[in-house]
């Protein structure tokens, strides 16, 4: 339920900064056994949204979903998401990457890895 009402803002907050009305012109609740739903909706500007709830392996409900909607330059932007118990994980192609660790960060790891497996701890 929260993740479905965190969802609902995004939108929300999307569409105020267009700050017109936007018919919502399909719309899509479905509500299973065991606490699985899912929802979808699209909008005249562009903007869809779909996700389902499912029930999560330790008992907490887990979401799975997507939106997307046309940036200011008319470019498709697709985001997909994942809540479990990972965390929330989030792809999409315009999301910033961190750059690949240098090759001696690694090599830190390692050692670091076998001082612990030694005995060997610092404070």
């Amino acid at each position: 339920m929260k993740f479905m009402l965190l969802s609902a803002f995004v939108a929300v907050a999307v569409a105020d900064q267009l700050r017109e009305h936007v018919p919502i012109v399909s719309e899509s609740r479905q509500e299973f056994a065991n606490g699985v739903s899912g929802s979808s909706f699209e909008s005249a500007n562009g903007i869809k949204f779909q996700q389902q709830i499912l029930a999560g392996d330790v008992g907490q409900s887990n979401a799975e979903g997507s939106y997307s909607y046309p940036d200011e330059f008319g470019n498709l932007v697709e985001v997909r998401y994942i809540a479990n118990e990972n965390g929330f994980q989030v792809e999409g192609t315009h999301l910033p990457v961190a750059p690949q660790a240098p090759a001696h960060v690694a090599r830190l790891l390692q050692i670091a890895e076998e001082q612990r497996a030694a005995g060997i701890f610092f404070e």
